[in-house]
């Protein structure tokens, strides 16, 4: 890059859509339009996907490997985040790691982006996050009826093989699960709780005394109805969190988590990208990773007309293999639209560089506004999840023998990796024994909280992590995780003007927050307490709590835990939707940035309010809507196209 900021080589390249980023927003929706016949390009920063049997290969495709495809130096995105801006609060947490002032917040930069690196848990959203958006903004296309054809048209369910048989003979969808898309979506095998005396046992136990455990507060009688009702639902339904009946009910109960799986092996947006490339003609979709985009190109009507990008491996500051290099700059130009798809922190960042955004901020950083958008990196949204760890007195024999990580050269295979390679065994989950879908107050409407156990010791993220995982054998986590939210107080806001720089993103938990009541605080710890009353009946069975600890038993020092200890995972909602009315609004109801045109934004930044409780589905949703309503513009536009996404 020379001294004035231009390019060192214009690359004389057109294409007619310029996708920033391939996540479970980007992939899909630059797959889609290429099927419907146009020109796209693709760029991701991270690197191309490895070759087969390297150790970035085996994490990223074994799903047991999830935790340590999140820390695996070839794609990790290393984020320090802050819960607190108050520092001494900030601290209390044992994660915090002070050379980074920050709390680790693991991103993916690869192609796929955190589909890479997810647990792969696909949990269906609560149709009333899109009736809320249906009416926030008028446009009836997001009503939750309307939007259910978008899970249909990508899933290709592959655990519900009744229902699919009366689908294929009948062509009767009560379900409403997806058979013919191109994101397989597969549950664990039930014999390998049987393969596990001991694991059977705990799930045996804890489905009993969940459905014993009584809290209507109406009565016994009362409370035995909904228990029965609860497990009828549970058992018509399959387990089923994402049976249109399930979401429909707002049902609660003990779940299966479908991961987004095919024949045990990880899937995603990457799987996607590289089979809609393959089908196409040559250069109809171009993928280029290792290019870190910079700023959006404007036109003088502020119409997006391209982007710059750095070209070069690990340029960005995350990267867990920064190189430091400057990389070089290069421009290409998109004569229909640039979608920008890079996710709740970098989204923003990209607008903020390109003069889109706050203009104090801009300003401080010598960025001339293009367009005073105070909502972009406003409304930062997230989960939060705590733990309840148990050291156990005898180990599970699920993973005796198990390494939990690629072979060495040289070194053999686990056994629990053979039978992988089979499409069998442990390997082939995300290392979830149970869940439970539960509201933290009767009285709401949509189920709130998520519970989940593990074989192993996970008390958030935290440098390192991932090797804990590999080494404990006698571990048993419950992970509590608390859906909506009531604080919208986070901001992502750039640091510099160089785009190479991590942004400064801070949460704001709790009462720092938008949650003044506390309501948010109060439900996660009635869930600890939930958690506590069934692994009391675990017995001889626990040789310590570790976590929140016998010593922690008040209120009070439930919720003091929770504030020094609690994360997340989910970022979302920095480009939030909304109306003209609405100052902090950055996004019509078609995805575009207000104040430009030819701009949208398709990833998790653009819910006003985090949807459900694992954001991946509502995300994958979104990418699906977005290609339908880019190729109805460019149809009303008199472009040629091959027609809509069947």
């Amino acid at each position: 890059m020379d001294g004035d900021g231009k390019p060192d080589e214009t690359l004389d390249e057109e294409f007619e859509y310029v996708v920033v980023g391939s996540g479970a927003g980007g992939g899909p929706l630059a797959a889609n339009l290429a099927l419907a016949g146009h020109r796209v390009l693709v760029l991701e920063a991270g690197g191309a996907p490895p070759a087969e049997g390297t150790r970035e290969d085996y994490n990223y495709r074994v799903p047991v490997f999830h935790t340590n495809a999140s820390e695996e130096p070839e794609m990790s995105w290393e984020f320090f985040v802050r819960h607190y801006a108050d520092q001494t609060q900030q601290e209390k947490d044992p994660k915090f790691c002070a050379k980074k002032d920050g709390i680790f917040y693991p991103r993916a930069g690869t192609l796929g982006g955190c589909t890479a690196h997810n647990a792969m848990i696909l949990v269906y959203p609560n149709n009333s996050d899109w009736d809320r958006i249906a009416e926030l903004t008028g446009d009836r296309s997001w009503t939750a009826s309307e939007m259910r054809r978008y899970y249909e048209r990508m899933e290709l369910c592959r655990y519900r093989p009744i229902v699919r048989f009366f689908y294929r003979l009948l062509r009767w969808n009560p379900s409403r699960h997806g058979w013919k898309g191109w994101l397989s979506s597969e549950t664990s095998s039930l014999h390998l709780l049987f393969d596990d005396y001991a694991l059977l046992w705990l799930v045996r136990f804890s489905l009993l005394k969940n459905l014993l455990t009584f809290r209507s507060g109406t009565g016994i009688l009362q409370d035995l109805k909904q228990a029965a009702k609860q497990a009828f639902f549970s058992i018509v339904t399959w387990f089923d969190p994402n049976s249109w009946s399930s979401v429909v009910g707002r049902r609660e109960g003990f779940r299966m988590a479908p991961l987004t799986r095919f024949e045990g092996r990880r899937t995603g947006t990457r799987e996607r990208l590289l089979q809609v490339q393959k089908a196409c003609p040559p250069g109809r979709l171009t993928i280029r990773t290792e290019a870190l985009a910079t700023r959006v190109l404007f036109d003088a009507d502020r119409r997006a007309v391209g982007v710059e990008y750095l070209e070069g491996a690990y340029l960005y500051g995350a990267a867990a293999l920064h190189s430091g290099q400057q990389g070089t700059l290069r421009q290409v130009k998109a004569s229909r639209e640039v979608i920008l798809s890079g996710g709740a922190f970098n989204t923003p960042q990209l607008l903020q560089l390109s003069g889109i955004g706050p203009a104090a901020l801009l300003k401080k950083h010598g960025i001339e506004p293009l367009v005073d958008l105070p909502g972009v990196g406003a409304n930062l949204q997230d989960r939060y999840e705590i733990s309840v760890v148990l050291r156990m007195k005898k180990p599970f024999s699920s993973f005796e023998g198990a390494t939990l990580r690629p072979p060495e050269p040289g070194e053999p295979l686990d056994p629990q990796l053979q039978q992988w390679q089979d499409h069998d065994g442990v390997y082939t989950t995300n290392g979830i024994a149970m869940t439970f879908i539960r509201r933290s107050d009767p009285k709401l409407l949509d189920p709130d909280l998520f519970l989940f156990a593990f074989l192993t010791d996970f008390r958030g993220y935290y440098p390192g992590y991932s090797k804990v995982i590999q080494e404990v054998r006698r571990y048993f986590t419950w992970a509590v995780l608390k859906g909506s939210t009531h604080n919208k107080a986070g901001t992502v806001e750039i640091s510099s003007r160089d785009p190479r720089q991590v942004p400064a993103v801070n949460f704001h938990y709790f009462e720092e927050g938008t949650d003044k009541e506390g309501l948010d605080l109060e439900a996660v710890v009635d869930a600890i307490r939930y958690i506590r009353g069934i692994t009391k009946g675990y017995g001889g069975r626990i040789e310590e709590e570790e976590l929140p600890g016998v010593a922690v038993q008040t209120v009070d020092d439930l919720k003091t835990y929770v504030r020094n200890q609690a994360w997340g995972h989910h970022a979302s909602c920095t480009c939030k939707i909304g109306t003209a009315e609405d100052p902090m609004a950055v996004l019509d109801s078609n995805f575009r940035v207000r104040g430009t045109h030819g701009l949208r934004v398709v990833d998790a930044s653009v819910f006003p309010h985090i949807p459900g409780l694992f954001i991946v589905s509502a995300v994958y949703m979104i990418a699906e809507k977005a290609s339908d309503v880019i190729l109805a513009d460019a149809k009303a536009q008199g472009l040629p196209t091959k027609g809509m996404i069947p």
